[in-house]
Order: structure tokens, then sequence, then C-alpha cells
């Protein structure tokens, strides 16, 4: 269970890829976290942000809203589903060396509840589960406020040194 907290105030833009690229993977999460470095454009219009971080772990917070429903009245599938990758990739990215970088391989998805726009703010935690040299596995879950999980992921991901 948790308590919800206020949207932020979201700093958004594009990050010069050598300033990313010169910190570790969890210094760049730490920065957009705390609003010195901005946040993808995505974060804004998904109202997803990232809540907490240490190394091999995110959790992410989103308020769904009537902006995103399905045709059936519920969340998009892809709100969850956006909300689920971020959180999965930005765990594996905490463990990322300075130069290093990952793409994703695969993320699957299981739905559990509904989510809607009377649901409210929910939590998306993202695990690593394994760190090689080339792939990082990563699991998560969303959960309500009531702490009853809506959908559970996992995930695989490349991991790829960047030239210089």
């Amino acid at each position: 269970m948790f308590e919800p907290a206020p949207i932020p105030e979201f700093n958004v833009g594009a990050i010069p890829i050598s300033e990313a690229f010169e910190q570790t993977g969890e210094e760049l999460m730490r920065s957009i976290m705390e609003s010195g470095l901005p946040a993808p454009s995505i974060a804004r219009h998904m109202t997803q942000w990232i809540s907490h971080v240490a190394e091999g772990e995110v959790e992410f917070r989103g308020e769904p809203s009537a902006d995103v429903l399905n045709p059936m009245g519920i969340v998009h599938g892809g709100w969850a589903m956006t909300l689920l990758d971020s959180a999965l990739g930005c765990a594996v990215h905490t463990t990322m060396a300075k130069g290093e970088s990952f793409v994703s391989l695969d993320t699957n998805v299981k739905f559990i509840r509904a989510i809607t726009a009377e649901t409210g703010q929910v939590r998306c935690i993202g695990r690593v589960q394994s760190r090689g040299r080339r792939i990082a596995t990563a699991d998560g879950v969303i959960e309500d406020a009531k702490g009853r999980i809506l959908a559970t992921a996992t995930s695989a991901c490349f991991i790829q040194q960047i030239p210089a």
C-alpha cells in the first residue's frame, strides 16, 4: 500500500547524448527524478514519473485519466504497458556503467485487474532479476493504493558499450 503523491512539474526535453553517457545509469535516473535533467516527453503525455531510484530498482507513479481510455471505458492497455516498460527499463538502466546502454529485447505483460480513470494513482515497481555482461532481466508490478496488483511484466534487455 502507498500514499498517492502530488503529480510533479514535468521538466521534459532531450538530454544531450554525450551528457547522458558521462553518468552511470543510476546517476542519470536520479538526475531526471530530481529535475536536474529533463524527463522524456512521454512522461508528461502519459502522466507517469519516477518516484524512487536505487541500484537495480525503480518506482514509477502514474495517474490514469479519462484521456487514456479505450472504447470499453477502461484505461488502454498501452498506458499500463508503457508504465511497466519504463519502470523495467529504468531499473535495468540503473545498472549501467558510464558509456553503457541497453535496448529492450522483449517485454511480456499480464493484466490482472482493469485500470479505470477512477482507480487513482498507481505505482509500478521494476526490479532487476539478473544482470550479465550482455543481457539483463527485470520484472515488475503495477499496484493501486490499496496494494492490489493490477498488472505484472517481465523484460529482457540487451546491454552494449557505446563507442567513444
